[in-house]
């Protein structure tokens, strides 16, 4: 069983001149119910399929399982998919030993900009960069899935 542990912020400054890599995100969930969801993903031509479980109550730690699949096969699961979609860009960016995964959403989530960094335990240290504001872990209106329901725009 994979454990996903991640920490998760929101941005407050320059981080696309930090930035490494970036790629295009849409995806979509064919079930997003409270304490699993099953996710499809389309990212850089290759198409993933992502099951994840409850978060603990820290919100720090969860089960989380990934295939890659074809992007054709994303694609037709797409048409599954409960209403409404995740599109965004997501950045990497280098801090210290760890890499942050920034996103920058559009659409109805347009003005949301979410960093996360995983983590191989739950009190492991790592180096903040300056864009990163409040942390958010565990605030479920942050999740994709929620995001999905209840865009940022209408909050």
């Amino acid at each position: 069983m994979s454990q996903e542990i991640e920490r998760k912020f929101l941005v407050t400054g320059d981080y696309k001149s930090r930035a490494y890599e970036q790629s295009r995100i849409v995806q979509g969930y064919i079930s997003s119910a409270r304490g699993r969801t099953v996710r499809v993903r389309i990212r850089s031509g290759k198409g993933y399929l992502t099951i994840k479980g409850a978060s603990d109550a820290s919100g720090l730690s969860r089960y989380e399982w990934e295939k890659e699949i074809p992007q054709n096969e994303a694609e037709e699961l797409m048409k599954l998919c409960e209403p409404g979609v995740i599109d965004k860009t997501r950045y990497l960016v280098r801090s210290g030993r760890h890499t942050f995964e920034v996103d920058e959403f559009y659409g109805e989530n347009e003005g949301l900009v979410v960093a996360e960094v995983e983590l191989a335990s739950e009190d492991e240290a790592f180096e903040k960069p300056d864009f990163i504001g409040e942390e958010v872990t565990g605030d479920i209106r942050y999740y994709n899935s929620q995001l999905r329901k209840c865009p940022y725009t209408t909050w």
